[in-house]
């Protein structure tokens, strides 16, 4: 069987002045430290055997896509799949103690985390991302795949591998910012998932690296 690696890249940070939840709103494009750290992961693969990548629609994935793109003389693909969840709080502040989550009005919103009740279903995220993975996997069949997509999406496509229970506490996912998540394949089985930041050394200069929102 061929060996296969797609490699899921998180987008750099986000110029959010305003500091709201963008989700899949527009015009949300990367900070200049963003496209930083969108040329430090295109250094981090660049011995990599990348054949293929695609990019969520959105601004700041595409922005993250393109020095990869652009290393190995290829264009950037768009998947629909690849996109951010979408988001009942999207266009308000949601940081711990502002008002979105302090007004009565909300609660009824996050009644149930499970599925959750502010958002996309888990589920459905997950489904699209394998999907999504899969194509990436059998369009670079035997050399190497990268996908530009957002936090929560990244995270629940591992869980959802991993065979782990797809609610969980935001505050402990692994997906930093232009973080790598690469999933290994021997013919169309998945046989390790790898993770990667490098970036690190930009992302500790960040001030909102912690707190970025509809990442």
């Amino acid at each position: 069987m061929s060996k296969t690696v797609v490699h899921v890249l998180r987008h750099g940070e986000v110029h959010n002045p305003g500091q709201i939840l963008y989700g899949r709103l527009p015009g949300f494009r990367l900070s200049e430290l963003g496209v930083q750290m969108a040329k430090a992961a295109a250094q981090g693969l660049a011995e990599r055997h990348v054949v293929h990548v695609v990019a969520s629609p959105l601004e700041r994935a595409q922005q993250t896509a393109e020095p990869i793109a652009a290393q190995f003389g290829l264009p950037v693909g768009v998947d629909e799949r690849l996109i951010e969840s979408a988001n009942w709080f999207e266009g308000k502040k949601v940081s711990p103690g502002d008002g979105s989550f302090r007004d009565p009005r909300n609660w009824w919103v996050l009644r149930d985390p499970v599925t959750p009740s502010w958002g996309e279903a888990y589920r459905a995220i997950a489904e699209r991302m394998f999907a999504a993975l899969h194509a990436a996997r059998v369009a670079a069949e035997g050399r190497e795949a990268v996908l530009v997509s957002h936090q929560l999406p990244i995270w629940t496509l591992r869980r959802y591998v991993e065979r782990k229970r797809l609610w969980h506490d935001p505050r402990k996912r692994q997906c930093g910012l232009a973080s790598l998540t690469s999933f290994h394949f021997d013919g169309a089985k998945v046989v390790g998932i790898g993770y990667s930041e490098p970036a690190a050394h930009l992302v500790a200069t960040s001030p909102t690296a912690r707190t970025a929102k509809g990442a």
